[in-house]
């Protein structure tokens, strides 16, 4: 069997996730020595799967994230995405100033909110447009789908447009636009994987929520298997 970057990459990041979690909850120095080898190990991996931090770099990073108990139990990050749709039937997407690249309206899960909300705030703050949220499209594991190089949950709503006037963030977004079917922008990320349930779900076309199905066993497939 080939073993690809994105191998190395995820099964780097799940033995260091386990490691943290385990030199979070328990107080045996025994355990905790074989953790710490643990840690060595996914960090050993990583560097040599194109992280532009050294394996010492690393382990000094990821230690820094241990916390104690409930604190301490690694978990992938989370974002909130809003697929929005207006009247024309057009869909609503910025040009993120971070990578140049096209999307739809996405941030961090904020503390007190709940991801409806934050998909709510996020549309707001990015594009200047008020949206009404009217299902889940999608519930995606980015790292997985190969979106991203970090563990990240990606929870996306559908939402329609009720108010506002196109305004993007000076700070995280390079533009923003109404587009339709026919006249989307280059650089859309991961547009083969979300844009037809997009258009289908802003449509008011009944559709599916999307989720990554479950492998067996996860650890032995590709990330976009």
């Amino acid at each position: 069997m080939e073993i690809s970057e994105a191998d190395l990459i995820r099964w780097s990041e799940t033995l260091s996730a386990t490691a943290r979690t385990g030199l979070g909850f328990t107080e045996n120095q025994y355990e905790r020595e074989r953790f710490e080898e643990i840690l060595e190990v996914a960090a050993d991996m990583r560097a040599k799967a194109g992280s532009p931090h050294t394996k010492e770099v690393l382990i000094t990073e990821w230690t820094k994230m241990i916390g104690d108990g409930v604190a301490g139990y690694v978990t992938p990050k989370s974002t909130v995405g809003a697929v929005v749709g207006n009247d024309k039937g057009e869909l609503l997407l910025i040009q993120r100033s971070d990578s140049g690249t096209w999307l739809y309206p996405t941030g961090w899960a904020d503390v007190g909110y709940s991801p409806s909300e934050v998909a709510v705030k996020e549309c707001k703050e990015e594009t200047g447009i008020d949206v009404e949220v009217t299902g889940v499209m999608a519930i995606l594991d980015g790292m997985r789908l190969g979106f991203t190089r970090i563990p990240l949950y990606s929870t996306v709503f559908v939402c329609t447009a009720v108010g506002g006037e196109l305004q993007g963030h000076p700070l995280e977004t390079l533009d923003v636009g109404w587009f339709s079917r026919d006249n989307l922008p280059g650089n859309l990320t991961g547009q083969e994987y979300w844009i037809d349930a997009a258009f289908t779900a802003i449509s008011g076309e009944p559709y599916e929520t999307m989720f990554d199905a479950p492998r067996t066993p996860p650890w032995e497939h590709a990330p976009t298997d």
